[in-house]
Formats: C-alpha cells, structure tokens, sequence
C-alpha cells in the first residue's frame, strides 16, 4: 500500500489537468451542456473522455499547492470554457435564423420555454433538432473528441497561451452568427418579401380588399412550403456552417 500510494497520487494529479479543460469544454459545448443533461452524466462523461486522451498528451509536472497550479487551473478553464463557447455561436445562427423567418412568417408570437436558451420561437426550436440530427449524421461528436485531443498539443497545458490573439479571433467569428443566420433564412425571407409585395400591389389595385384578413394567413402556409422546398438547400447550409466553426475553432487554438 505504501508503495501503491505515490504512484496514485501521481496519477491523480497529472489525470486531473486534462480533465479540467474537458470539463470546462462539456459544460459549455453545444447539446452536452443542455440543462436536459444530468450533472452526473456530464462527469461521465469527462472521466471517459479523459481516459481517452490522457496517454495521448504531455502532462508537465506541476506543483498543486502553487501558485503556477491556480495560474493553470485558469487557463485550462478558459481554454475549454472557450472551445465550447466558439460552437455555441452554430446555435446562435439557428436561432436568430429561426427567429428572423417567425417574424417574415407571423409566427413571432408562437414562442416555447427553452430552458438552455430561454424563450424563443417554435421554429428556432425546430432549427435547433434539425442542427442537432445533421450534427450527429455527419459525425460531429467524433470531431469534437478529435478538435480536443489536438486542443492538448495546439495550447498545451497550464502553457499560458490564452491571450488577446486567441479573443480576438473569437470576437471576429461572432460576427459570422449573423452572416450564418442571414444565409440560412435568406431563401424563404426572400420568397416573403415577394409575397408581402404582390399582397401591396394588389392593395393599391384593390382598395377596398382586405389585404390583412387575406393575405396575413397565408403567410404561414406559404412560409412552411418554402421552408420545405428549399430544406436540401437549408440542410448544406447549416452543415457548412458546422465545419466552418469547427475550423474557425482550429483557429483560434493556433491551428
């Protein structure tokens, strides 16, 4: 037992650092960090994860009651903190996708309790599984596991290589969020904007039509048809966009 005892202790300190940044990374990456998720599932999964990785990777040999220690702690925090927030930015664009085509549509009002991102549209929802099936289809969890293996060797750990390079790179690919929402609802924004156009010239030919009692309704079959039309067109959208976070993340870890 004496002679068991370092070499536990040993493990366990040098398996505890990468499971920092993996636990950071779950809590914040897109669908592992849903509230839906149970905590212990989430631990789980971080102790797996770890195993993978940990004889993959160079641990340094790090004093846990010094200051360097807390220092590394911190980083790894943010280092994974940051990993799964520059995928959230996917969802994001579902979102505000989502919420751009309900309003075109009149449908800003049907609107469901998300407990992972609060209030927002049916149709964000909707975005949201969509984005989620398509993730798993083309086996985005296996990316995952593969961008944080060479998160280890790209930012090694407790290096000190988080800084202003790493958050600048990440404010500039937040500005995608809204090109990615644009590009996404852009087909069936546009096929509105025709109809509301064709509904104002047949107002100004027809004063005395009720072009709201007509028209408003059949906004909504109207917007789902397009919807449905254009999903082959919808579904590469939002895979692209998938793999440009993915390689907007390589990025910003020095890839």
């Amino acid at each position: 037992m004496e002679i068991l005892a370092p070499h536990v202790i040993h493990l366990l300190e040098t398996f505890l650092w990468p499971m920092i940044r993996v636990s950071a990374f779950l809590m914040t990456v897109p669908f592992f960090s849903q509230a839906a998720i149970n905590l212990r599932v989430t631990i789980l999964l971080s102790l797996i994860l770890t195993w993978m990785i940990y004889p993959l990777i160079d641990i340094p040999a790090i004093d846990p009651f010094s200051f360097g220690a807390l220092l590394g702690i911190t980083h790894e925090v943010l280092v994974g903190g940051l990993m799964g927030i520059t995928l959230q930015i996917v969802l994001a664009g579902l979102i505000v996708s989502g919420q751009i085509i309900a309003g075109g549509m009149g449908l800003s009002m049907a609107n469901m309790i998300d407990p992972n991102v609060g209030n927002v549209p049916t149709l964000s929802q909707f975005f949201i599984v969509v984005g989620f099936l398509l993730f798993m289809s083309f086996g985005g969890h296996l990316i995952l596991i593969s961008l944080l293996q060479q998160s280890f060797e790209l930012v090694p750990i407790a290096s000190g290589v988080f800084g202003s390079l790493m958050i600048q790179s990440f404010i500039i690919w937040t500005s995608q969020m809204f090109l990615g929402a644009v590009s996404i609802a852009f087909p069936i924004i546009f096929g509105l904007l025709l109809i509301n156009s064709s509904l104002g010239i047949i107002s100004r030919a027809a004063p005395s039509l009720n072009v709201f009692a007509v028209g408003f309704p059949a906004l909504i079959p109207a917007g789902l048809g397009m919807l449905l039309l254009t999903m082959p067109l919808w579904f590469a959208q939002v895979e692209n966009f998938w793999f440009l976070a993915f390689r907007r993340l390589t990025l910003i870890l020095g890839g």
